[in-house]
């Protein structure tokens, strides 16, 4: 994996079936840390990951971009980007350790240093048992961790997770928080989240964003390594500031 890049946002616009949802946006996320980014649904948060990621073009039916997005090293965004959906999309026919290998697979090469490294992330997962699985003998909570280490085996040095842990029991969440915080460190990891705890727990830097079109409308930053516990002095400090952010942020949506 290369050094992990600061990404910057530079003058997005982004309008959708006549309505703006970005007017000249700047941005500058964080290298090596996690940025989370909160704001009142349809705000915008997924469609900017997408935008990072490249999966919104230029221009198509009922939708126009233009803006830059690039990173502070010469290589191009798209190039460096892994992306994690909410939803795991597992393939139902193949076992969970050919579905955490499927990038490979389809480049039609699977080199046995990924081999060796998916079969030690399969263990630090807790997974030893489920490799030859197919997703529907797994859990929710299992089918997520082979989404993340089929995530983590793309060996980018920027991290896109889209809610990617919002479907699981709370227990689990917590789980995977802890794993994706420990196996993702020295990452550029951008999440997009509804829930303030999470982004206590795992953030280095918190965005909020607001209004329409959306812009930025407050900014966290908190310097306690994560993942962090509940009773951590950082959690207990901000958490009634970000809650008080948020509200404000709804109110300037409504």
């Amino acid at each position: 994996m290369s050094t992990a890049p600061t990404i910057l946002l530079e003058n997005l616009h982004l309008s959708y079936q006549n309505e703006i949802v970005f007017k000249q946006l700047n941005l500058t996320i964080s290298p090596s840390k996690w940025t989370c980014l909160l704001g009142p649904s349809g705000i915008g948060k997924s469609t900017l990951l997408k935008l990072i990621a490249g999966l919104i073009p230029a221009k198509i039916s009922g939708e126009f971009f233009r803006g830059t997005i690039r990173t502070d090293n010469t290589m191009p965004v798209s190039e460096q980007v892994a992306y994690m959906p909410q939803t795991d999309l597992l393939q139902p026919w193949f076992t969970a350790f050919d579905n955490a290998l499927i990038g490979y697979r389809l480049r039609g090469f699977v080199p046995d240093s990924i081999l060796k490294q998916a079969k030690k992330l399969f263990s630090l997962a807790g997974l030893d048992k489920a490799l030859k699985k197919y997703p529907y003998q797994l859990s929710g909570g299992m089918r997520q961790r082979v989404a993340l280490i089929r995530t983590l085996l793309e060996d980018k040095p920027i991290v896109l997770m889209d809610e990617p842990f919002s479907a699981v029991d709370t227990i689990t969440r917590f789980q995977l928080q802890t794993l994706a915080s420990e196996l993702l460190k020295n990452r550029t990891v951008l999440l997009v989240t509804h829930d303030p705890l999470e982004a206590l727990r795992l953030a280095d830097d918190i965005i909020i964003l607001s209004g329409k079109p959306a812009g930025i409308a407050h900014t966290m930053q908190l310097d306690s390594p994560a993942p962090r516990n509940m009773d951590n002095a950082d959690v207990i400090h901000y958490q009634g500031l970000l809650f008080d952010a948020l509200t404000k942020a709804k109110e300037i949506e409504a």
